[in-house]
């Protein structure tokens, strides 16, 4: 048998998977996925997914609370942290053009426990962020209703409304959206497009309409004078305060920091780019123009749209609520302001699509490698979809946003971004020295500095969150350990794999 052929001999849990038997299992016609999307399709879905209500809310926020003018930088400081961790993705996507994401890229490095770890992080990340994301939705669409006079009875609103039980608009928004994600990724791509260009030209309206209206006066003092926060050691104080004692900085040049660790909840999404990588038709090629591309796109328009509003608005009398759409109220300028709720309801389909998307595949891929049940690795006889998981988890998710209330869920997102962005870092350090003989279409500069340099900006935002967070986070983990070694260690196909076995 061949090198290519066999299992890399690291023993037990952490057995890697080559990156032949990662391409090899593409090729299998029950379980192949259609290969239909371009570095464009990639680009529309980075934006699609980035741009949400990250920049319609978080610019206000930080800059009235955390940065003042400074939250420009901020988003740049942010952005870089992103940028980092996008090259690393970039590499592995082109090297190893298969779905799953950071979980297949850690399969091919580091081992098997590790990218069960991820995988299984990955899950909650993507359905607790499409089930945020369509609670979020349901809000701005009852509000536009309620503008031209239609009100959904209390019981069907939500339980964040007082006497409602069922979010039905959250509901039926996930469901349809399973459905377009069953008949094809291609269709996907199409309909993000469009919504994706409604949602870039609303930015685009804010940042030129806005610059009619700057005063220069609001951008004094650009850096405010720094502020120490409150002292605290509970679980809703920042780990890094918590462990060390230090608390972070508002304002100052530490204060762009500290908003930096917050408006990074403004770019989760570029890595679920990655997950489409099987189904690009020239990944080596188009996998980094898109991650990169998309990634550029919104950092541009996020530092646009934060000098605009803290121009047109001094930072001290931003609402937090709906900051953008005050600030054009501010200078008598009602229309944008709902020009502004109109581009975010719309901008969140397409956030919740595609995380929706990213989530099946990363199911797709553990079970193709028999970590979770087989039953679910096998795509539709026509569409090429993995259409199982895309209807279990898309009725779960269904369900959970329809019934929760999520916001405290919200920053386990988070974590489990940055989680991600430490192992695909870690794992192009390890895949540089145990395969140096691998065709890289893209090679991340500066090998190992830029991967250490992006573990080490991951793991910073990663301690500024809240202990509560990590301690569900670890929960979640130590869950997802036992259900590794009581199923997924003994089914794993690579587990099984013996001289005469065929993978």
């Amino acid at each position: 048998m061949s090198t290519d052929q066999q299992p890399r001999h690291d023993p037990g849990v952490f057995r890697t998977k080559t990156v032949e038997q990662s391409i090899r299992d593409t090729e299998e016609p029950e379980h192949a996925l259609r290969k239909s999307l371009s570095a464009w399709d990639l680009t529309v879905f980075g934006v699609g997914v980035i741009i949400g209500t990250g920049i319609f809310v978080l610019t206000g926020i930080v800059a009235k609370e955390n940065a003042g003018p400074a939250t420009a930088l901020a988003f740049v400081a942010s952005g870089i942290v992103c940028a980092l961790a996008a090259l690393c993705y970039a590499e592995f996507a082109s090297t190893v053009p298969v779905a799953g994401s950071a979980y297949t890229f850690a399969y091919a490095s580091i081992g098997e426990l590790p990218a069960w770890i991820i995988g299984w992080d990955l899950v909650l990340e993507f359905a607790l962020g499409t089930a945020v994301v369509a609670v979020g939705w349901s809000g701005y669409v009852r509000s536009l209703m309620s503008n031209v006079g239609w009100d959904m009875p209390a019981a069907l609103a939500g339980p964040d409304v007082p006497g409602g039980t069922f979010d039905l608009l959250a509901f039926l928004l996930v469901l349809l959206l399973t459905v377009i994600l069953v008949v094809g990724v291609k269709l996907s791509a199409r309909i993000t497009a469009v919504v994706v260009a409604i949602k870039v030209a609303v930015v685009l309206m804010v940042i030129i309409a806005g610059l009619f209206f700057i005063k220069g006066a609001n951008y004094q003092p650009f850096i405010p004078k720094a502020r120490p926060q409150p002292t605290g050691a509970g679980l809703d104080s920042p780990l890094v305060q918590v462990l060390f004692g230090y608390a972070p900085t508002n304002f100052g040049v530490m204060g762009i920091f500290t908003a930096a660790s917050i408006v990074f909840f403004a770019f989760i999404g570029f890595d679920v780019v990655a997950t489409a990588a099987e189904e690009t038709r020239n990944p080596q090629r188009d996998m980094p123009r898109g991650i990169l591309g998309s990634l550029l796109v919104c950092t541009l328009l996020y530092v646009g749209v934060s000098l605009v509003v803290t121009g047109m608005q001094h930072y001290t009398q931003m609402s937090a609520s709906a900051p953008l759409a005050d600030a054009f109220k501010s200078v008598g300028q009602p229309f944008f302001a709902g020009a502004i709720s109109f581009g975010a309801a719309v901008g969140l389909t397409t956030v919740c699509m595609i995380l929706l998307l990213g989530q099946t595949r990363v199911f797709f891929a553990m079970s193709r490698d028999g970590l979770l049940p087989r039953f679910f690795s096998v795509t539709h006889p026509k569409f090429r979809t993995p259409y199982r998981p895309t209807i279990l988890l898309g009725v779960i998710i269904a369900i959970v946003a329809g019934f929760t209330s999520l916001e405290e869920l919200a920053a386990l997102v988070n974590i489990g971004t940055l989680f991600a962005f430490v192992i695909v870092a870690l794992g192009v350090i390890v895949l540089r020295r145990s395969r140096p003989d691998l065709h890289r279409a893209f090679r991340t500069p500066w090998v190992p500095v830029i991967p250490i340099v992006s573990i080490a900006a991951s793991l910073w935002l990663m301690l500024n969150l809240p202990a509560e967070t990590w301690l569900r986070f670890a929960i979640w983990m130590a869950i997802g350990i036992v259900v590794y070694f009581l199923y997924g260690y003994w089914r794993s196909r690579l587990g099984k794999l013996g001289a005469d076995a065929k993978y």
